[in-house]
Formats: C-alpha cells, structure tokens, sequence
C-alpha cells in the first residue's frame, strides 16, 4: 500500500511496486467489462457448440460455472477469445481476440493513467505487452499432459524479460488489477520486494527447475532470487497494483471457489520501444497532442485486424519470421 509518509512514485521505486486502493470505480469501469465478456462467453459457446465440440451452449448457467464446463467438457482454456492480443505464432485469419468498449474504457480510465503519470510521466503510450486472465478455481479445472491445470498460477518472470531487447532502455511499468475481489486463496500476485535492484534474470525456454506446480513455460530459476522473500498481494475491486519492469513477480493458484478474473497492462512513454513493435499500442494519453489519443474502440480493432492479417502470414509452421523472445536454450542458468 502507498504510505502517508511517501508519494507513489518514491514507493514505486524503493520496493518496486505499489499498490493503490480505489483507482477503478467497479459499477463505472468494471460492471462493464463483465457485461461485455459476457458476449465473448456467448461467441466461445456457439463456437464450440457449432463444431460439436460442446454438448450445449450451457445458457442456463451463470458465467463462471459456464466457462467451467466449457473447459472441462472441451479440455481446453479457450483464453485467446477473451485476450485483447494475438499469439505469437501460427496466428490464423480467424484467430479470436476482444477489443470492445468497456475494455478500452478501463485502459485509458483517468485515474488509472493519472496513477501511471506520477511514474512515466504525461506523454502515456499503451504498449501492447497486455492480457486478460481468468481463472477458474484449478480444482474444477482438467489437466493437460503433465498433470497440471489448464490454467494454472504465472510462473516466475519479469516483464523485462518477455520484451525483446529493443525496449532494454524503455521506462515500462505494469497496471494490474482485478474484476473481482481476489483474496489470497483466489490466487493473486505474489512478488519479490526489491528484486528489481537485481537487474534483468535469466528466463529459461520449457524450465521445469522450479517445481511441479511450474513446469514448462518461460520462467526465472529460484535459485536466481530469494523467493522465500516472496508476499502475496491480495486486492478489492478497483485496486491496481503497478509494477516495475524487472521486478520479480508471478501468482499464486486459485484454490478458491471463484474466479480470478485480471487485467496486466503495461504503458510507456511516447516515443520508446514497446518490445513487440509487430503488435499495435496507441496513444493513451498526452498532453502535449491530445488529438492523437485514442477513445475509439472500433478504430482499436482495426489495428488488431491489421495485426492479424499480417502475423497470419509470418511465423507459421515453426518459422521465426518475427522475433518474439531474446531468449535462448543452453544458458548455463537453466541446468537443473
């Protein structure tokens, strides 16, 4: 939490992260949002129903025990309909993204991009390092190969490290919050303290060195932080918490009864990498051209159709036309 004693931005860069209680009123930015997934749930449904992949589209049920069944009927997670990004590979002309209003209007809120000005300043560009995660409760969840949830806790990472090395000198902060209250059982964010002193870590290809619960995925050893320093960051509706770009971060597992159900956002200056420059970002907010920000969602989804359009041509069938990662296998760091 923001002390009395300090501002945000002197906690912002002591800890290397901060959180705000209230920024997002919930009947305003986040009752909105719900409504509007609620469509996308509805696509998903008829979708998979079409395809004889569902017994039913499940319409009687409210939204979490739809999605449930959805998952374990299919066992899949199906996040890429309710992403407002596109994958970085194998990207198809009909590939499912959302870019509706009531997200737009939670990425460019006042008092959320106030909250970001106090970091980066007003010149507010929205980089397009950004997703929605819902995630229902893993014990209700079906298992993939290795015996895990589909969705399970985010491994250990820094958001330098998932930026290609064009955005090595970007001023890039995280917003994250969540649609609903997430106490410590639901799963929240749990973060090292500090551990953005260190610099940017090794993020290891397929690591599975960090325990079951994190096999696979591109993650930081332990053994290259202290994670017994790690403290879990449970929010209310309408909390962000911001994060520095090397600060060591990942989740904990819902072992609620409920969804978790967030939003990780990340803005920069104007001007500066965004670390996936084929993806498109927008002006969020500036003061010096206000004329260039962005409040048109219909003009937002036209910048992910052209998006999809060409990264439907590029990286298909294991080529790496576009580069995504900096990482490599083989680091010395990433022996078990």
């Amino acid at each position: 939490m923001v002390t009395a004693s300090r501002t945000i931005k002197e906690d912002f860069e002591r800890q290397g992260f901060v959180q705000i209680e209230g920024v997002l009123d919930p009947e305003t930015v986040l009752d909105p949002i719900i409504e509007e997934y609620h469509g996308v749930l509805d696509n998903l449904a008829n979708d998979l129903f079409e395809k004889g992949e569902t017994s039913s589209k499940f319409e009687e049920l409210p939204f979490d025990q739809r999605l449930i069944k959805i998952c374990q009927e299919t066992g899949q997670a199906h996040s890429q309909y309710f992403d407002f990004s596109l994958p970085f590979s194998g990207v198809k002309d009909d590939t499912p993204f959302w870019t509706g209003p009531a997200v737009l209007n939670a990425f460019v809120n006042d008092r959320l991009l106030d909250a970001v000005e106090q970091i980066i300043g007003p010149e507010i560009y929205s980089n397009p390092v950004q997703h929605v995660r819902i995630k229902p409760p893993e014990k209700l969840l079906p298992r993939n190969d290795m015996g895990l949830p589909v969705i399970g806790p985010t491994v250990w990472h820094q958001d330098h490290g998932v930026v290609t090395e064009d955005a090595d000198e970007t001023d890039m902060v995280t917003v994250w919050f969540s649609l609903t209250d997430t106490p410590v059982e639901a799963g929240p964010l749990r973060v090292i303290p500090f551990s953005h002193g260190d610099g940017l870590l090794t993020h290891c290809l397929d690591y599975d060195g960090n325990g079951p619960e994190f096999r696979g995925g591109r993650q930081i050893p332990q053994r290259l932080f202290d994670k017994d320093n790690a403290i879990p960051l449970p929010t209310k509706r309408g909390d962000i918490v911001m994060l520095n770009k090397e600060l060591v971060h990942g989740s904990l597992p819902n072992v609620s009864d409920q969804i978790r159900w967030s939003f990780d956002l990340r803005y920069n200056p104007i001007g500066q990498h965004t670390g996936r420059e084929a993806f498109p970002g927008f002006v969020a907010r500036s003061k010096a051209n206000p004329e260039l920000e962005l409040r048109d969602a219909d003009e937002w989804r036209r910048m992910w159709l052209e998006c999809r359009s060409r990264m439907a041509k590029v990286n298909q069938d294991g080529m790496e036309d576009i580069e995504f990662s900096r990482w490599e296998d083989g680091h010395p760091d990433c022996e078990n």
